[in-house]
């Protein structure tokens, strides 16, 4: 058992401590871009701060330039409540701003809660596209000063009315309006279904 703790140590340590065994290209290298890395789920923030105090430590911030976990606003609607928060649009994952060396690449892969860079392998990174970081970009500047509901519910969802006219009638949720937090709700009422629309706050599941 000892025997294989041993070299599960040694084949991690062999893939973070190599950098002389990593190859870029001389177009690679010479071009800023954002990179992709993997992080331990719910330490997103951790990493990029890390990283950050690194690059500071390190004299690096001519070689990575930018650390960012990307956020947007929503206001999520629970338990009678409404409350804006920020939510990760990829969890998991930080995005580096930088110029891909050894040593950079060095820098960021030990970083604690660093899997690694995304790619086909840990020593390959692979830049992310215009268009990848144009569309993270405008999501999250896009919700500077705005939220957007997040409605804990469905289409098909059954609920209990718990406030206005329809007060304690039973029906089933047909439509969700995510951007104003409402729901369309049918409700059978003397035998026909009457449709409604209401705040998701008067509504509770059955």
């Amino acid at each position: 058992m000892e025997e294989k703790k041993e070299d599960q140590t040694t084949e991690e340590t062999t893939e973070r401590k190599t950098p002389k065994q990593l190859r870029f290209d001389e177009k690679t290298k010479s071009q800023r871009a954002w990179y992709a890395v993997h992080t331990y789920s719910g330490y997103e923030d951790a990493v990029a701060r890390y990283l950050k105090q690194r690059v500071e430590s390190l004299s690096m911030n001519d070689k990575i330039f930018n650390v960012i976990v990307p956020k947007e606003k929503k206001i999520r609607i629970k338990n009678g409540k409404r409350k804006t928060v920020e939510e990760k649009i990829y969890p998991g994952y930080v995005l580096v701003d930088m110029n891909l060396t050894e040593d950079s690449w060095y820098v960021v892969r030990n970083t604690p809660r660093v899997m690694g860079f995304v790619g086909p392998d840990s020593t390959k990174p692979t830049p992310l596209s215009k268009s990848e970081i144009d569309y993270l970009m405008s999501k999250i500047k896009g919700d500077e000063g705005e939220a957007r509901y997040r409605v804990e519910y469905s289409e098909g969802d059954l609920v209990k009315v718990i406030d206005g006219p329809f007060n304690d009638y039973e029906g089933k949720i047909i439509e969700v309006d995510e951007e104003q937090g409402r729901v369309k709700v049918s409700i059978p009422v003397f035998g026909r279904e009457t449709i409604t629309e209401i705040d998701s706050l008067q509504v509770q599941k059955i």
